[in-house]
């Protein structure tokens, strides 16, 4: 690992130094043509839509796969008014709104030539719902019934009740793929299909190759229906963590990188070179419990099982001081366990307030009294210990782990922190396999989406509920609120839900970032959604008299 990362590091100071000279793009109109490298201390996890749990892996399959329709930059889910056209040139809903006849355009194609049919739409949703696939974003189409092929480019979406995302859900999040390759694919060993790594797609970049480790690289596709890409060639260049991610982009040898902060913005104000964009986020970084015994899920966790433990230890934990730590003014504490993007959530959620003594009563009362000669909570001999993991290539999960365990010390917990790298993390969340995770969750942009994370559904095997939280009346609350047909019953069953969360603790909401990214000026940068900074990657575009040499020298980036 240690090597693959020098190569892929002196490969990219290669780069940077060979770019010192500009260059024309001979023969090129006006603003397309020029290559970008993004960097992300992140590698995808997977490139095929249904699998994919990991924002690197989002950021690259976006690029690839066009959806039905996309959401405009105002980011309303709800109705249809604030989606534009994308595979689907049209759409009509049935009278009683429980379906939706989706038109393909007749000019969308696969990469290799062939027509986006409705089939592919087909089985799009059908890797979404197959168990054998066991996607994690298979609770975010639970409201659709069916996919019916009307005909080679109509597409009819079923629903199993009417609500005011259901557009969202069948635009959005079923992803239509190519039918003519992956139609006969076993679906019980998908994800060693080659095409997983090495996709062909609809969007308006191609895939060219992934060296793991190292870089992802696009090409625009010049024939798309939608228009090539401004850019040329898009490079997803992979660092082993934030700060050497940031680094590339603060010496030049990368143009993008998504999340600043501290010293690092700072640096980024300062320098000639480069533009700072805040663009809010919809991230929430918690604490997650794990409700269950690790080693045998039949039973209750030992310390986390206890609704009273879990309440205490949120009121133990100064999440104020925690969010500044990490973020200074661009953070603070979550309302509810959705972020503030969505307009859903307000200031009417009772919170679970910090308070030392509060958390001190609360445990003595528990029968968590007696201290050992550490200072830890012991009740009949079992001390009040847990172990907490987050990955090794965050420096600020590293920071809060170490900031819970002295402020955790201080009522009587004993916090083991455990760094993972981050595929072994998520494979031990996967599997339930801890006592508290730190983890950020990125939310699709309606609030519907809260059934990926906290539902008992997402609690099964393949749902993202990995702390196995479980509340009957949180599950009913969110199902009305997703059925509700107006924002304001909507806004006051969600609001219901979250109170019923908060109430729970289930997990220990830590902080929501104002996220603020950094790219160079020669850059001219598109809308960066909330919800997805990469939406709009394909309108980026660089001046002709601004552009480097990045082609020629990138090409040659991994085979040093």
């Amino acid at each position: 690992m240690i090597s693959t990362r020098r190569i892929a590091a002196a490969a990219l100071l290669a780069l940077a130094a060979a770019c010192s000279g500009e260059r024309r793009s001979a023969g090129r109109d006006g603003d397309t043509g020029g290559t970008v490298v993004v960097t992300m201390p992140l590698e995808p996890d997977f490139l095929l839509p249904p699998l994919v749990t990991s924002i690197a892996g989002k950021v690259v399959s976006d690029q690839l796969f066009e959806p039905l329709a996309a959401l405009t930059p105002e980011m309303n889910p709800l109705g249809d008014k604030g989606f534009q056209p994308r595979l689907a040139r049209s759409w009509e809903w049935a009278g009683d709104s429980m379906s939706i006849a989706f038109s393909l355009d007749p000019r969308a194609r696969w990469h290799d030539g062939q027509r986006v049919r409705a089939e592919d739409v087909k089985l799009g949703f059908d890797l979404l719902r197959d168990t054998v696939v066991a996607s994690g974003q298979a609770a975010n189409v639970a409201d659709i019934d069916s996919v019916q092929v009307r005909d080679s480019l109509t597409a009819v979406v079923w629903f199993k009740r009417r609500a005011l995302d259901q557009f969202f859900s069948a635009a959005v999040n079923i992803v239509p793929l190519p039918s003519h390759i992956l139609g006969a694919a076993d679906r019980a060993s998908i994800r060693d299909n080659d095409f997983v790594r090495a996709p062909v797609g609809s969007g308006r970049f191609r895939f060219v190759r992934w060296v793991p480790g190292q870089l992802v690289e696009l090409v625009a596709d010049t024939m798309n229906f939608l228009g090539r890409a401004k850019l040329d060639r898009l490079v997803i260049s992979v660092a082993p963590d934030p700060n050497t991610a940031a680094q590339r982009l603060l010496s030049g040898e990368a143009d993008f990188f998504e999340i600043l902060r501290g010293d690092q913005l700072a640096a980024a104000q300062r320098s000639p070179n480069l533009q700072v964009k805040p663009y809010g986020g919809v991230d929430i970084a918690s604490m997650q419990l794990n409700l269950r015994e690790p080693r045998n899920r039949a039973r209750p966790h030992p310390i986390f099982g206890d609704r009273g433990v879990r309440r205490a230890l949120t009121q133990a934990i100064d999440r104020v001081a925690i969010a500044r730590n990490i973020y200074d003014t661009l953070a603070s504490v979550p309302l509810a366990p959705a972020p503030r993007a969505f307009r859903i959530a307000d200031s009417g959620i009772r919170q679970l307030s910090f308070d030392t003594a509060a958390a001190n009563r609360a445990l003595d009362s528990l029968g968590w009294r007696a201290r050992n000669r550490e200072g830890v909570r012991v009740r009949n001999g079992v001390p009040l210990r847990f172990s907490v993991v987050f990955p090794t290539s965050s420096r600020p999960r590293q920071r809060v782990a170490v900031l819970l365990q002295e402020q955790l010390r201080r009522v009587g917990f004993a916090v083991d922190v455990t760094p993972l790298e981050i595929n072994a993390m998520i494979q031990r969340m996967q599997n339930r396999d801890f006592d508290a995770v730190l983890n950020s969750w990125h939310f699709d942009a309606t609030p519907s989406s809260i059934r990926q994370t906290w539902t008992t559904a997402a609690a099964r095997e393949g749902g993202d509920n990995y702390g196995s939280w479980s509340n009957a009346a949180f599950d009913a609350a969110i199902d009305s609120a997703v059925a509700a047909h107006d924002v304001a019953t909507a806004r006051a069953l969600y609001r219901r839900a979250y109170q019923i969360w908060v109430d729970d603790a289930p997990a220990v909401l830590l902080y929501e970032p104002n996220l603020v990214a950094g790219a160079h000026k020669r850059i001219r940068l598109a809308t960066l959604r909330p919800d997805a900074w990469w939406a709009y990657v394909a309108d980026w575009s660089i001046p002709a008299d601004e552009r480097i040499d990045r082609d020629r020298v990138g090409l040659a980036t991994a085979r040093q």
